[in-house]
């Protein structure tokens, strides 16, 4: 069942009581005990987010990550109370509803882990270069001979660290849970080995990449990588965050796809390949995307969760 709605007003920041910090998409909101993320219509290239929306885009992320949640048993457990409709509005924000409905999740509040937990079932972008230069990604011995944009023989667990500013950069298994040892060790109320964590966190993403990569492909689309987001609820390891859209996956259609090309995807492709295009240095501010850009790129998100979600 899907949730999708009539045409949703455009939402390019919002402007709400409690805020508590304003991503590159998301803004994030604390509601008592728990907290609020809504998924604004910006869009980010090259760590730099344009000036112009893409219309619908954070209801279409919104309910694709609902979506996920609901339909595949590996995302259990997870941080998701609801999806703001209508029916359910916090207390205090029925004023705002217009601004939320559809694109505000309301999630139990995590500790979130200082990991970026990426999974890759085919060897593509910064895991197909640090192949290249060493026949590893994150430490994790590929064969040789690989081509480019391959089907790896197992997917694999490649998990970077969360950089405040700049890129994230790719860690070994061990680093990671070194990282997450300093982690816990700053949160005197829990109380979980950072080894026995990680293997977890590295289990639950195998499982949830595979039962997400079979569905897809049963519906013509290869789910080439993605990165999830794990935090602690009461001791209790969460599946948070956004899950399997565009904006953290890519999503390539399946009758385009061949060994050793770029792949056409499902996500801001074609609006980083219009950026590359007019010569844009990649620092702010931003140039100005025609509207044939924005729509081709939200043309992209809706395909895609259409596919998906049939």
């Amino acid at each position: 069942m899907t949730h999708m709605m009539k045409t949703p007003p455009t939402i390019h920041k919002t402007d709400l009581p409690e805020l508590v910090n304003r991503g590159k998409v998301r803004d994030l909101y604390k509601l008592g005990g728990r907290m609020m993320i809504i998924a604004t219509d910006r869009i980010s290239a090259f760590d730099v987010v344009m000036n112009e929306p893409v219309p619908g885009k954070g209801v279409l992320l919104t309910q694709m990550s609902r979506f996920w949640l609901q339909t595949l048993p590996a995302c259990l457990p997870h941080h998701l109370d609801y999806v703001v409709d209508d029916e359910q509005i916090p207390v205090d924000y029925a004023p705002y509803v217009d601004q939320l409905r559809g694109r505000a999740m309301v999630v139990k509040r995590v500790e979130i882990l200082p990991i970026e937990c990426i999974v890759r079932g085919y060897i593509i972008g910064s895991g197909w270069k640090e192949y290249q230069a060493s026949g590893t990604i994150s430490g994790v011995k590929l064969p040789a001979g690989l081509r480019r944009a391959e089907r790896l023989p197992m997917p694999v667990f490649t998990p970077s660290t969360k950089a405040v500013v700049g890129h994230d950069v790719p860690i070994t298994f061990d680093q990671a849970i070194e990282t997450t040892d300093r982690f816990l060790a700053t949160k005197r109320s829990i109380s979980v080995e950072p080894g026995e964590l990680m293997e977890q966190v590295r289990r639950r993403s195998l499982d949830i990449y595979s039962q997400a990569a079979r569905h897809a492909e049963e519906r013509g689309i290869i789910l080439a990588d993605t990165k999830f987001e794990f935090g602690l609820h009461n001791g209790e390891l969460l599946l948070a965050d956004e899950v399997l859209t565009p904006d953290s996956s890519r999503f390539w259609p399946l009758e385009h796809y061949r060994i050793g090309d770029d792949q056409p995807s499902f996500d801001k492709q074609f609006l980083r390949d219009y950026l590359e295009s007019i010569g844009w240095n990649k620092q702010p501010p931003p140039p100005p995307i025609p509207d044939e850009i924005i729509a081709r790129t939200h043309q992209g998100y809706e395909d895609v969760y259409r596919r998906l979600t049939s």
